[in-house]
C-alpha cells in the first residue's frame, strides 16, 4: 500500500487523472482511500458531447445512418426492398434516435460501467476471494477508461481536419484498431479485430492494474479475470455480428 494511503493523505481528483497516464499505481491505490470517480466523468461527458456535435456538424446524423448501414449488407437488402418513401422515412428515424443516443452515450457508458463493475466485484470477491468494494471496483473502471478519451478527440480533430465523411463508421470513427484499416471485410472479421485496440488495450492494462491493487491480489490474477472477461465480451461481439450480417 502507497504512504498516501498509509499516512491518510490523499491526492487530489486532478492529480488522480493525470496520474492514471503518467503514474497509474498511485491513482488506483488512492482508491482505497476514496472511491470518489466524479472526474473522470465529468470528462466523459464533456467529451462525448464535443465529439456528437462536431459529428452533427461535420457529417449529419443521415449521413452516418446511411453509412453504417452500408455496413450491415442484411439491413442494406431490408431497406432495399422498401419504396423511396419508406425507406426515407425509415432512415430519417433512425437518424434521430442516433442523434439522441450519440449525444447521452455518457448515460449509456455509465450504465456499462456500472455492470462491468459488478461483474468485476463479484468475480474477485467470490472468485479469487478478494475483500473489494464494489464502488472502488466503479472507480477503478472510471479511472481505466480515462485512455478512452483519446477516441473522442481524435474523433474531433480528424472532422475538423476534413476527413472523408463518406467513410465515417460512427461505431469505429479513428484507426486505432485494424478493423478501422479494413472497411471491406466482413462484420465478424471487424468485430474480432476491432477488440484488438490501442487505446482499448492501454484500458485493458489500466483495469489490471488497477483491480490487483484494490482487490490485493496478484497481477496475474487480475489478468486472469480482466482478461478472461474481455475474451467473453469478443465472443459475444463475433455472435452478434453473425446473427445481424
Amino acid at each position: 500500500m502507497s504512504e498516501a494511503v498509509e499516512t491518510g493523505a490523499g491526492l487530489s481528483e486532478v492529480e488522480r487523472v493525470v496520474d492514471a497516464f503518467v503514474a497509474p499505481s498511485k491513482t488506483f491505490a488512492d482508491i482505497l482511500r476514496s472511491a470518489s470517480w466524479w472526474l473522470p466523468f465529468v470528462l466523459m461527458v464533456i467529451v462525448t458531447l464535443a465529439s456528437a456535435f462536431v459529428v452533427e456538424r461535420q457529417v449529419g446524423f443521415d449521413r452516418v445512418v446511411e453509412n453504417q448501414i452500408h455496413q450491415n449488407p442484411k439491413q442494406e437488402d431490408q431497406l432495399s426492398n422498401l419504396t423511396p418513401e419508406q425507406r426515407a422515412a425509415r432512415v430519417r428515424g433512425m437518424s434521430i434516435g442516433y442523434r439522441y443516443s450519440t449525444y447521452a452515450s455518457f448515460l449509456f457508458i455509465l450504465i456499462f460501467v456500472a455492470i462491468a463493475a459488478l461483474l468485476y466485484w463479484a468475480s474477485f470477491n467470490f472468485g479469487l476471494g478478494a475483500r473489494t468494494t464494489y464502488g472502488q471496483m466503479f472507480a477503478v473502471w472510471m479511472y481505466a477508461g480515462l485512455p478512452k478519451l483519446f477516441i473522442g478527440l481524435l474523433t474531433i480533430v480528424t472532422l475538423l481536419l476534413g476527413a472523408n465523411v463518406d467513410a465515417y463508421d460512427m461505431k469505429n470513427p479513428v484507426g486505432t484498431n485494424l478493423a478501422y484499416f479494413m472497411p471491406d471485410a466482413s462484420p465478424v472479421i471487424k468485430a474480432i479485430l476491432s477488440f484488438f485496440d490501442i487505446v482499448g488495450i492501454w484500458s485493458l492494462i489500466l483495469l489490471i492494474i488497477g483491480t490487483a491493487i484494490v482487490a490485493k491480489v496478484s497481477r496475474g490474477k487480475a489478468a486472469a479475470v480482466v482478461v478472461g472477461w474481455w475474451a467473453f465480451g469478443l465472443v459475444v461481439s463475433v455472435g452478434i455480428a453473425l446473427a445481424t450480417s
